[in-house]
Parts: C-alpha cells; sequence; structure tokens
C-alpha cells in the first residue's frame, strides 16, 4: 500500500511517500482504509526521532488520527463494526504496521468510533485523539462538582476541546487567547478570556482569583500552579519537566497530574460520548486545512512554525 513515512529520522523533508505492507488484523481490532489522517504534535516527535517508545526498524509510518471506511474487522471487533461503515479511529503509529499517513490502518476496537452524522471526513479525523487527550486532562483535574478551570492554549486543537467539554460538564471556564483569536475562543463557550502570553497567571488571578484545576495544553513549562487553590490540580498533555512546577505544587498543595492519550481508561465510552457532542455542536471539530497525502513534508513545516488553529488533514 501506499504511506507517507521515513526511513531516517530529521527534519519535515524525511517524509516521504513509500511502499508499505498492508496491516494484518487481529481479533481486537479494525482495520481503516484511510480517506484522512490528521497532523499531531506527537508526528512531530516521531519523525524527529523523539519517542523512545518506537523500536521496530525503518520504514516508520506517523499518524495518530485516521477517518475513513472499515475496511476489515477481527473476530472480536465484529459485534460493533461492519465492513463498509464511516469511522475515525485513534491509531498507535510506533506499532511496526504503520500508523495513520497510509491507505490502510488498525486500530483497537475500543478506539474506533461511528463518525459523526454531519461531519465531514476531514472533520471527524480530529476527533478520537485530540478529543481523548481533552476528555483525560479534565478527568485528571479531579472536579466532582461544578468548578473553575482555566484553559491554557485555548485556541489549540486539544486546548479547544478541554474547553468545550469543561462548559459541558457545567465549569467556569477561563481561557487565554490572543487578540486575533479572542473572537474563537469566545466562540468555545469560554465565560473570561485573559491575554495570552507570560503572565497568563496573574492575569488569571486578577480575573477570577484561584481557580480548581489549570489544564496546559500549551506553554508546558509555566508555573500555573501559583494559582491553583490548594487541593486543586495542574494538568499537563506535555508532561512535566521544570522542577520550579513540582516545588510551587508541593508548596501549596496543588496536586500535578500529566496526560497521556494512549492510557486514558474507558476510551470506547469517552469516544460515543465525543462524537454525541460533534452532533448536537458541544464540541466543535476544527480543520485547519486539507493537504495531499503527499505534502506531509509541508504540513509538518506549518506544524513547527505555530499559529495553526485546529488541524491540518492529510487527505488520501
Amino acid at each position: 500500500m501506499r504511506a507517507i513515512g521515513m526511513t531516517t529520522f530529521g527534519g519535515p523533508d524525511v517524509l516521504h511517500e513509500i511502499d508499505h505492507p498492508e496491516p494484518d488484523v487481529s481479533d481486537h481490532e479494525v482495520r481503516v482504509r484511510v480517506a484522512a489522517a490528521t497532523v499531531n504534535n506527537g508526528d512531530l516527535l516521531m519523525r524527529r526521532g523523539a519517542v523512545h517508545q518506537l523500536r521496530h526498524a525503518a520504514p516508520w509510518v506517523p499518524g495518530m488520527e485516521a477517518a475513513g471506511v472499515v475496511d476489515a474487522v477481527g473476530a472480536r471487533a465484529a459485534g460493533r463494526f461492519r465492513v463498509g461503515e464511516a469511522v475515525t479511529a485513534h491509531v498507535w503509529p510506533i506499532d511496526p504496521r504503520g500508523g495513520a499517513y497510509g491507505e490502510l490502518t488498525v486500530a483497537h476496537m475500543d478506539r474506533v468510533v461511528h463518525t459523526p452524522h454531519g461531519a465531514s471526513i476531514a472533520q471527524a479525523a480530529t476527533l478520537p485523539m485530540n478529543g481523548l487527550t481533552a476528555y483525560g486532562a479534565l478527568e485528571a483535574a479531579g472536579l466532582r462538582e461544578p468548578g473553575t478551570v482555566a484553559v491554557i492554549g485555548a485556541a489549540g486543537a486539544v486546548g479547544g476541546y478541554v474547553v468545550q467539554l469543561a462548559v459541558a460538564a457545567g465549569h467556569r471556564v477561563v481561557a487565554d487567547a490572543a487578540a486575533t483569536d479572542r473572537e474563537l475562543v469566545e466562540s468555545l463557550g469560554v465565560h473570561v478570556v485573559v491575554p495570552r502570553g507570560p503572565d497568563v497567571v496573574e492575569a488569571v488571578r486578577a480575573a477570577v482569583g484561584e481557580v480548581d484545576a489549570v489544564v496546559l495544553a500549551a506553554m508546558p513549562a509555566l508555573d500555573a500552579a501559583a494559582v491553583v487553590r490548594p487541593g486543586g490540580a495542574l494538568v499537563s498533555v506535555f508532561g512535566f519537566g521544570d522542577p520550579v512546577q513540582a516545588a510551587t505544587a508541593h508548596r501549596r498543595g496543588v496536586r500535578l497530574t500529566g496526560v497521556v492519550v494512549d492510557d486514558v481508561a474507558g476510551s470506547a465510552l469517552k469516544l460515543r460520548h465525543l462524537r454525541e457532542l460533534a452532533e448536537s455542536g458541544g464540541i466543535t471539530l476544527r480543520v485547519a486545512d486539507e493537504v495531499p497525502a503527499a505534502e506531509a513534508a509541508g504540513a509538518h513545516r506549518r506544524m513547527e512554525q505555530g499559529g495553526v488553529r485546529g488541524r491540518i488533514v492529510l487527505r488520501f
């Protein structure tokens, strides 16, 4: 099959079209004939060789989200999905069979969901991995009752989903936005918008006081525990690598927790809920651009330059 991958790690230009074996499908899996695959930050890390779980030999095929139609189903997955159905899936690209940047890809049946009604194939591709990451981040905040949540990076794909999931759950949401993104962030349902930038922690404090949780979907080294009430949580989709964050959190009695999408439990139920929210307008599926899969290198360059709102989608 045709795929976009690399035989060496490096910059965007290492990506090129390759002839890759068609993936087989095991009992608990669904094979998808890919029509659209998103470009995510995890794909950039894999291309650079910064994913330590990637242990098989070249070639490597990135891609964590795909949308298309079911091509084959394993015996255990046959009760949920049928050949020809439109689906979107969260894919593990560290699998030697390859990720979503190919004409065919496989995913665990719990990481596959039927395409939301009314969504284009490109929009559907943006839902599973980014949606599960956002769902896991909000769940990690551990809020049992409606509270106040600050979202940093609200204009991005994951941050936007966090905002809308928090609003749907009844939380008051304060979020950051550059002047050019303010209208976009307000459209997501944010209650209070503060200026994006290095002073965002003080801006949040000035606007709403201490919050119950902060979700970092951008600015991973931000010392945001300083604005979280004791007993609250600072959640990062990047993990934590700055000792200042840990020191502030320990001093204030704030829980630090990272989110790894592969570890988000109950993914099948969460994906169905995300699909329902997409169908009802509770979350917005945002596509920044659609480009042919052969232009993956250019899409990676655009991601690295920053400022992409929504996801760039590769079309097969």
